[in-house]
């Protein structure tokens, strides 16, 4: 509990509302006032109705989709607090866009990862706080300091004590592999990396199981999942492969496109997210999905960064 509240504000744009009030209920903190709307031609319009004059600013908001407008509103809302005088502003975004462009793949590729970062700091944020990057290096894409919170934690917790030594963590691809592991050293089981090949340009893919899984109960975890095509896969390739049952999880429920018919026809039996993106009603109310909340973890890094403590021991009740 922040008992000085007076020298604190929580802002909140349209991504994530939801998010914004439970973290302010856990500062125990009312959620700031900000009118964010758009004028005729689609402009984004911000006011401030409450002072933020040398206070402590911190803006909730995931650049989720509607990516480009979540990310105008939260560069707007850092400019309108900077010429309003506030002490220091710190974006707390649960999700980062655009994380997934962050190094040149081919040539004349941007760097777009890179490009947010920037243009955050020229907006005039002091510090960005944000949850499960897309690949932790981003951080050094960044001239200000950035707080990088983990998803895994309150994943492990909601599973470990459904796990018991049946229980098999999974990589749904190669690239997640460290992800992975540290999962699985967080829940004591061991790991199996589903490998995804190409024989040849627009040939079938193979998926090989690298580890055993005949028998076990299959939990995927990847950071997001977007359109569900690589989770999807892999989970049929477990079930090819002996699995018993497949679990799922992640930090970001991007769900995109073809993701919910994908996942809900898919021999995954529960798919466990994190509430970083505000996700529609529909999944919800599916009851193949868990929504997991990270108010309580924001509102303690939030707590720390405001008193200048130590991040490191926010995941302990």
């Amino acid at each position: 509990m922040i008992t000085h509240g007076n020298m604190i504000e929580v802002l909140a744009g349209n991504s994530n509302r939801k998010l914004a009030q439970a973290v302010a209920d856990q500062l125990k903190l009312p959620l700031s006032p900000a009118e964010v709307g758009k004028f005729s031609d689609g402009e984004i319009s911000i006011t401030l109705p409450a002072t933020v004059r040398g206070k402590d600013v911190f803006i909730i908001q995931s650049t989720s989709s509607p990516v480009n407008d979540n990310l105008m509103e939260l560069l707007i809302m850092i400019d309108a607090c900077k010429r309003a005088s506030a002490g220091r502003i710190t974006a707390v975004i649960p999700y980062f866009g655009y994380a997934r462009q962050d190094r040149k793949a081919r040539p004349r590729d941007p760097i777009t990862a890179k490009l947010c970062a920037d243009i955050l700091a020229a907006a005039g944020a002091d510090r960005v706080m944000t949850m499960d990057l897309h690949a932790a290096q981003i951080q050094g894409f960044f001239d200000i300091p950035v707080d990088h919170l983990y998803g895994a934690p309150l994943l492990a917790k909601y599973f470990k004590n459904k796990m018991n030594e049946d229980w098999v963590v999974v990589s749904p691809d190669v690239g997640s592999v460290s992800r992975a592991r540290n999962f699985a050293s967080r829940v004591n089981a061991s790991i199996a990396i589903v490998d995804k090949r190409r024989p040849k340009a627009n040939a079938i893919e193979i998926m090989n199981v690298i580890g055993d899984v005949k028998g076990k109960t299959c939990l995927m975890v990847d950071d997001m999942i977007d359109t569900a095509g690589t989770i999807c896969q892999g989970a049929e390739a477990l079930v090819k492969n002996g699995a018993k049952e497949v679990y799922a999880c992640c930090t970001h429920g991007v769900l995109s496109g073809p993701a919910l018919e994908r996942l809900n026809n898919s021999p995954i039996k529960e798919i466990a997210i994190l509430d970083t993106i505000d996700v529609p009603e529909t999944i919800k109310n599916n009851p193949k999905f868990k929504i997991l909340s990270t108010a309580k973890a924001i509102a303690k890094a939030i707590t720390a960064v405001y008193s200048d403590s130590s991040l490191s021991a926010i995941y302990e009740d």
